[in-house]
């Protein structure tokens, strides 16, 4: 499975360029992004996509040294479930 990074989206393309799975998180100010949409095509769901999106983006606000406001639905209920994340929370 290969994710690729854009600056504020992260996305999965099937074979023919089909979106599969897409996280997005636009800039709110210069330190913080808005954790605001995450999809996962049916075709996928129950495989822990959404999950792996999570840390994908995860893996770059410690990198970028950025926080975040969850305020997607699965973003909110994952960074409640993932504790140890929510110093990344702003």
């Amino acid at each position: 499975m290969h994710f690729i990074h854009n600056e504020n989206q992260i996305v999965l393309y099937s074979d023919n360029e089909e979106l599969l799975a897409e996280i997005t998180f636009p800039y709110i100010d210069k330190d913080t992004v808005n954790i605001n949409h995450t999809f996962v095509d049916a075709s996928l769901r129950g495989q822990g996509i959404a999950a792996k999106l999570m840390l994908e983006v995860v893996a770059g606000l410690e990198l970028r040294q950025l926080k975040a406001v969850p305020t997607c639905s699965y973003a909110k209920g994952w960074f409640e479930k993932h504790t140890e994340y929510r110093y990344l929370l702003k």
